[in-house]
């Protein structure tokens, strides 16, 4: 299997429904996603798919959630926007993105800080 991966960024603020600590109080980050994408095949130029594409789906996704409050947006009304949620939701979104049969999702990994990231895959 052949795998490309891009990485973009966003900042948005959010609150933890539940926790209790600091995270439950407003606060913000600045995200780190990468987006991994497989094929067992290559296209006819021998790419899995084109870094320039990719990035442009992820980035549309991204502007969702770029310099927002997570909260209030109606996936996270009833979902908690922990990192794991946030990498579930992009996943699902670059899923539909996709439109080339020999091409998946492989899997989101979203950075909430420089050491600390939570990654979802089918």
């Amino acid at each position: 299997m052949f795998e490309v991966s891009v990485v973009a960024n966003f900042s948005a603020a959010h609150n933890l429904k539940g926790y209790q600590g600091k995270c439950e109080a407003l606060h913000g980050h600045n995200w780190k996603v990468e987006v991994s994408l497989g094929s067992n095949r290559l296209d006819k130029i021998g790419m899995t798919e084109d870094f320039k594409i990719v990035k442009e789906k992820l980035e549309g996704i991204l502007n969702l959630f770029d310099h927002k409050y997570l909260n209030v947006l109606s996936y996270f009304k009833k979902t908690n926007p922990t990192s794991e949620n946030i990498a579930k939701l992009i996943y699902q979104k670059m899923k539909e993105k996709i439109d080339k049969k020999n091409l998946k999702v492989l899997f989101v990994r979203v950075w909430e800080t420089e050491n600390s990231c939570a990654t979802y895959h089918e």
